[in-house]
């Protein structure tokens, strides 16, 4: 079955795009668990991240190191965290979640909800950043 991920790459799901390539996309994640949370996954659907090719598991991070840039300029925070998980959607992902504080992480903390133009407006800057 085609990942929910594989579905937003197609372009049958919406999702609020920041960067994309021939081979990697980035948008906002839908559960965001601060303001600025990012997802960067490469468009060949791989379950695991360590079962990707090497060359291509270091142009996926080179992907995510420059989107992570471009939300350092534009969202406020002390540094931009990186989380690979990959327990949520069974296609390989990179989280890139602006920090304050360790607690920004958590993943089990409740999820956050913005509206579609907080969401437009992120992802517009990060854009315009890159």
């Amino acid at each position: 079955m085609t990942s929910v991920f594989s579905q937003i790459v197609s372009g049958d799901i919406p999702a609020f795009k920041v960067a994309e390539d021939e081979s990697h996309l980035a948008f906002l994640d839908a559960f965001p668990l601060v303001y600025g949370h990012v997802l960067v996954i490469p468009k060949n659907e791989t379950d695991y991240i360590f079962d990707i090719v090497s060359n291509e598991y270091l142009e996926l991070f080179r992907f995510a190191q420059k989107v992570a840039r471009a939300m350092d300029q534009v969202i406020i925070c002390k540094r931009i965290g990186i989380a690979v998980i990959g327990l949520e959607v069974p296609h390989a992902h990179i989280h890139l979640v602006p920090l304050n504080n360790i607690s920004d992480i958590n993943f089990e903390r409740p999820k956050l909800n913005f509206s579609e133009e907080k969401m437009k407006e992120i992802a517009q800057k990060i854009r315009a950043a890159i």
